[in-house]
């Protein structure tokens, strides 16, 4: 009786792909005992049997050069051999590679089940493969997948019952590749093709001389579309549900409340020339839910959607391959590029993702540079729309400086940080436009999973911030921190609230800056503050369970000192 299956496979095979076709999308993530490295469980439906799913770590074969690989390993081996059955998944593009992690699973007796993804790359190449051949040389079940269309699936499926050990002889190291390559030279036909417009790109995209030309058009027109998309959702859906819908029915509710009372105070928040104004009334109904689903939903909506696409058309890992050079310096490799882009879109996935970096010192770099140097897209929503008024150059200000922090700062941890960054191996897939259906699923599940980790935090930090207003708390705190904030940073003392509330959510802080009058040198280093100062209470208790207590005391350190320097640098450089 099959008790787990497991899924094996070199990275970027498509792996996780044949994962969410077999199990679907409820999937849990599990860190293996003492180590960071992540592997994915879920549940498989085997007539009336079910089955836990495992998706190990990418490995190359089964001698681990790698802590991913020894993960993998230790998990092929936690049950009998006669109660799992393997589902090795191989490149069809790159049989050869791909074969030799399939012949040590033989030879070792893992019951095995050999899934020939990417077929349709194949085809476009030229790769040619006699899967009935291939079959009866390895004496397992051989089966040619699509995972990203389904194509296959069924059928793999409907095959796991057929694995079975396989009476094989230990090949030494030597023979074990004249094997391979009698195998492929049998299975395999290869069809002499010109290279093809999308072949021309992909060489193209990771070539320093036009990859980096590249990379600056595909940023430039993603943020153009993310804002274009976001612009479109605010004037034409959220805006006119809020002020055509809701303002009405809120001051139609609240016609015979006093205006001073402590639940009108609470709920609607205060009134700016006698109306609701959902950006300043600070009301946990009306600039609570504002913020979260006015403001802020329709830029998650169209940054996660561009993100998605660029994931699935294969663009991502080229960028990583990119920015390899750069991001050494900074003592990270390429692929943290990840989640610093997922950064952009939450913090909270953004030091998640850095999961997937091999070493602590790498983890630390990432996590502090994200908390510190990248916005969330509520952020970028209230930088755009509180600077955009003074024109392009001071929101493009902002991200300068961030970037410029980005890079000092990695330069800094990278020389003072003991320890090195390891070699950055990743294979890079080929381009291809994902279907729609798995487009929007993807999106709707990390839109899901930003409304209920975010959506909490805002009205409770909107409760929080007008009880402690009500009470005058933060008199003290302004009265306190004020002499400072003017000193330093030439803000007024009204600035220290909102600087203030940034813990408990940045782009309710931002919103707070609005009604205070401030000039435009005034609101740009108010801003920048609130970028790199303390993150949201989401990102810090993820900081805390990510890096634990010492290394986020030396994160929040980190933090502060830069704030001061920054704020106190923009102040006294910037003439108005």
């Amino acid at each position: 009786m099959v008790k787990k299956i497991y899924l094996i496979g070199n990275p970027n095979v498509g792996k996780s792909v044949v994962f969410s076709r077999l199990t679907g999308v409820r999937v849990i993530s599990s860190n293996y005992p003492g180590t960071t490295v992540e592997f994915i469980k879920g549940y498989l439906s085997l007539g009336d049997e079910k089955i836990e799913v495992v998706d190990l770590p990418g490995t190359y074969s089964l001698e681990p050069s790698s802590s991913a690989e020894k993960v993998a390993l230790s998990l092929l081996n936690e049950y009998p051999k006669n109660e799992i059955v393997v589902i090795n998944i191989l490149d069809s593009t790159n049989l050869e590679r791909n074969l030799l992690l399939t012949l040590q699973l033989i030879e070792e007796g893992f019951p095995t089940i050999a899934c020939l993804n990417m077929c349709d790359d194949a085809a476009h190449k030229g790769v040619h493969l006699d899967t009935k051949k291939l079959e009866e040389t390895l004496h397992i079940p051989v089966i040619p997948t699509c995972a990203v269309t389904g194509a296959g699936i069924k059928f793999l499926i409907e095959r796991i019952n057929e694995a079975a050990p396989v009476l094989r002889g230990r090949l030494s190291h030597e023979e074990r590749w004249k094997e391979i390559g009698r195998i492929v030279e049998e299975v395999q036909h290869l069809e002499h093709r010109h290279h093809s417009l999308r072949e021309i790109l992909e060489d193209a995209s990771v070539r320093p001389a036009t990859g980096f030309i590249m990379a600056a058009g595909v940023i430039y027109v993603s943020f153009k579309i993310v804002r274009f998309i976001g612009e479109f959702i605010i004037t034409r859906i959220t805006d006119p549900f809020f002020y055509g819908t809701i303002q009405p029915l809120l001051e139609r509710l609240t016609l015979h409340w006093q205006e001073k009372s402590f639940l009108f105070h609470l709920l609607i928040g205060d009134l700016v020339s006698g109306k609701i104004d959902f950006k300043q009334s600070l009301g946990v109904l009306t600039t609570a839910p504002y913020i979260e689903f006015g403001m802020v939903l329709p830029y998650v909506i169209s940054f996660y959607f561009v993100l998605s696409l660029l994931e699935d058309i294969g663009y991502l890992p080229r960028l990583a391959i990119l920015l390899d050079n750069l991001l050494h310096r900074l003592g990270l490799h390429g692929y943290a590029i990840i989640p610093v882009l997922l950064g952009f879109g939450c913090n909270v996935p953004g030091i998640l993702s850095t999961r997937v970096l091999e070493s602590k010192r790498e983890r630390f770099i990432a996590s502090t540079i994200i908390s510190i140097g990248v916005p969330c897209v509520p952020l970028q929503a209230m930088i755009v729309g509180l600077l955009g008024a003074f024109g392009g150059f001071y929101v493009g200000g902002v991200y300068l400086v961030l970037f410029c922090i980005i890079l000092v700062l990695g330069l800094i941890l990278n020389r003072v940080l003991p320890g090195y960054s390891p070699e950055f191996l990743l294979e890079i897939p080929p381009y291809r436009f994902p279907p729609l259906a798995m487009l929007v699923r993807k999106l709707y599940f990390r839109v899901k999973g930003f409304l209920f980790e975010a959506a909490p935090i805002v009205l409770i930090g909107v409760l929080v911030i007008n009880i402690l207003l009500y009470l005058k708390l933060f008199d003290i705190m302004t009265g306190i921190f004020a002499p400072v904030i003017h000193g330093l940073f030439g803000l007024p003392k009204g600035a220290v609230v909102a600087l203030a509330i940034g813990f408990l959510r940045k782009d309710v802080a931002v919103g707070m800056l609005a009604p205070l009058g401030l000039s435009a040198k005034q609101l740009f280093i108010a801003v920048t503050l609130l970028a790199i100062s303390f993150p949201c209470v989401a990102t810090f208790m993820v900081l805390w369970k990510e890096l634990g207590v010492k290394d986020l005391i030396k994160s929040t350190l980190i933090m502060i000192t830069v704030s001061i320097i920054v704020g106190t640098a923009l102040n006294f450089v910037i003439l108005r």
